[in-house]
Protein backbone atom coordinates (compact mmCIF):
# COMPACT_ATOMS: atom_id res chain seq x y z
CA UNK A 1 0.00 0.00 0.00
CA UNK A 2 1.24 3.47 -0.89
CA UNK A 3 1.79 6.26 1.61
CA UNK A 4 1.17 8.86 -1.08
CA UNK A 5 -1.71 11.23 -0.37
CA UNK A 6 -4.68 11.13 -2.74
CA UNK A 7 -6.67 14.34 -3.06
CA UNK A 8 -10.06 14.77 -4.69
CA UNK A 9 -10.83 17.96 -6.60
CA UNK A 10 -12.83 20.46 -4.55
CA UNK A 11 -14.35 23.89 -5.00
CA UNK A 12 -11.03 25.30 -3.73
CA UNK A 13 -8.99 23.13 -6.14
CA UNK A 14 -11.26 22.24 -9.09
CA UNK A 15 -10.16 20.02 -11.96
CA UNK A 16 -12.13 19.59 -15.16
CA UNK A 17 -11.41 17.42 -18.21
CA UNK A 18 -13.29 18.23 -21.41
CA UNK A 19 -12.95 17.49 -25.11
CA UNK A 20 -11.00 20.31 -26.70
CA UNK A 21 -13.21 20.25 -29.80
CA UNK A 22 -10.52 21.77 -32.04
CA UNK A 23 -7.50 20.52 -33.95
CA UNK A 24 -4.35 20.47 -31.82
CA UNK A 25 -0.86 20.49 -33.34
CA UNK A 26 2.33 20.02 -31.35
CA UNK A 27 5.75 20.99 -32.68
CA UNK A 28 9.14 20.39 -31.10
CA UNK A 29 11.97 22.44 -32.62
CA UNK A 30 9.65 23.17 -35.55
CA UNK A 31 8.82 19.53 -36.31
CA UNK A 32 5.25 18.28 -35.97
CA UNK A 33 5.32 15.47 -33.40
CA UNK A 34 1.58 15.24 -32.69
CA UNK A 35 -1.71 16.19 -34.33
CA UNK A 36 -5.14 15.41 -32.96
CA UNK A 37 -8.81 16.15 -33.29
CA UNK A 38 -9.42 14.16 -30.09
CA UNK A 39 -7.46 16.13 -27.52
CA UNK A 40 -8.71 16.77 -24.01
CA UNK A 41 -8.31 20.03 -22.10
CA UNK A 42 -7.49 19.60 -18.43
CA UNK A 43 -8.05 22.71 -16.33
CA UNK A 44 -6.67 22.44 -12.80
CA UNK A 45 -7.39 25.22 -10.32
CA UNK A 46 -5.65 28.43 -11.41
CA UNK A 47 -2.95 26.69 -13.51
CA UNK A 48 -2.91 27.19 -17.29
CA UNK A 49 -5.05 24.69 -19.21
CA UNK A 50 -3.16 21.66 -20.54
CA UNK A 51 -3.85 19.77 -23.75
CA UNK A 52 -3.77 15.98 -23.38
CA UNK A 53 -3.22 14.28 -26.75
CA UNK A 54 -4.11 10.62 -27.37
CA UNK A 55 -0.86 8.63 -27.48
CA UNK A 56 -1.93 7.24 -30.86
CA UNK A 57 -1.81 10.77 -32.31
CA UNK A 58 1.88 11.24 -31.41
CA UNK A 59 4.63 10.28 -33.87
CA UNK A 60 5.88 7.05 -32.22
CA UNK A 61 9.39 7.23 -33.67
CA UNK A 62 9.92 10.57 -31.91
CA UNK A 63 9.46 9.10 -28.43
CA UNK A 64 11.91 7.49 -26.04
CA UNK A 65 10.89 6.48 -22.52
CA UNK A 66 12.52 8.41 -19.73
CA UNK A 67 13.39 7.20 -16.23
CA UNK A 68 11.81 10.36 -14.80
CA UNK A 69 8.70 9.98 -12.66
CA UNK A 70 6.72 12.47 -10.60
CA UNK A 71 3.65 12.35 -8.40
CA UNK A 72 0.57 14.56 -8.23
CA UNK A 73 -1.84 13.96 -5.35
CA UNK A 74 -4.76 14.84 -7.66
CA UNK A 75 -3.76 12.85 -10.76
CA UNK A 76 -1.35 10.10 -9.65
CA UNK A 77 2.06 8.88 -10.84
CA UNK A 78 3.41 10.41 -14.04
CA UNK A 79 6.00 8.94 -16.38
CA UNK A 80 7.93 10.85 -19.03
CA UNK A 81 9.22 10.68 -22.59
CA UNK A 82 12.03 12.39 -24.44
CA UNK A 83 11.26 13.69 -27.93
CA UNK A 84 13.81 13.30 -30.74
CA UNK A 85 13.20 15.27 -33.92
CA UNK A 86 14.09 14.15 -37.44
CA UNK A 87 17.18 16.38 -37.26
CA UNK A 88 18.40 14.33 -34.29
CA UNK A 89 17.76 16.93 -31.59
CA UNK A 90 16.52 15.40 -28.33
CA UNK A 91 14.39 17.34 -25.87
CA UNK A 92 14.48 15.52 -22.56
CA UNK A 93 11.33 14.94 -20.55
CA UNK A 94 9.21 16.93 -22.98
CA UNK A 95 6.12 14.78 -22.42
CA UNK A 96 4.37 13.40 -19.36
CA UNK A 97 1.56 10.89 -19.03
CA UNK A 98 -0.53 9.36 -16.27
CA UNK A 99 -0.89 5.73 -17.28
CA UNK A 100 -3.23 4.98 -14.38
CA UNK A 101 -4.68 8.35 -13.36
CA UNK A 102 -6.88 8.75 -10.33
CA UNK A 103 -10.65 8.38 -10.92
CA UNK A 104 -11.32 12.15 -10.92
CA UNK A 105 -9.20 12.51 -14.08
CA UNK A 106 -9.59 9.00 -15.51
CA UNK A 107 -10.30 10.39 -19.00
CA UNK A 108 -6.62 11.36 -19.46
CA UNK A 109 -5.50 7.71 -19.42
CA UNK A 110 -3.82 6.93 -22.73
CA UNK A 111 -3.06 10.61 -23.32
CA UNK A 112 0.14 12.65 -23.10
CA UNK A 113 0.86 16.30 -22.37
CA UNK A 114 3.75 18.47 -23.54
CA UNK A 115 5.65 21.03 -21.47
CA UNK A 116 4.92 24.47 -22.96
CA UNK A 117 8.58 25.51 -22.65
CA UNK A 118 9.69 22.42 -24.62
CA UNK A 119 7.00 22.25 -27.30
CA UNK A 120 4.72 24.60 -29.23
CA UNK A 121 1.11 23.50 -28.72
CA UNK A 122 -1.39 25.13 -31.09
CA UNK A 123 -5.15 24.79 -30.64
CA UNK A 124 -7.45 25.71 -33.52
Amino acid sequence: MSDKPVHEPTADHPITVQRTGKHVTVRVNGQVVAESDNALTLQESTYPAVQYIPMGDVVPTALTSSDTTTYCPYKGDASYYHVTTESGDTVEDAIWTYQQPYPAVADIAGHVAFYPDKADVTVG
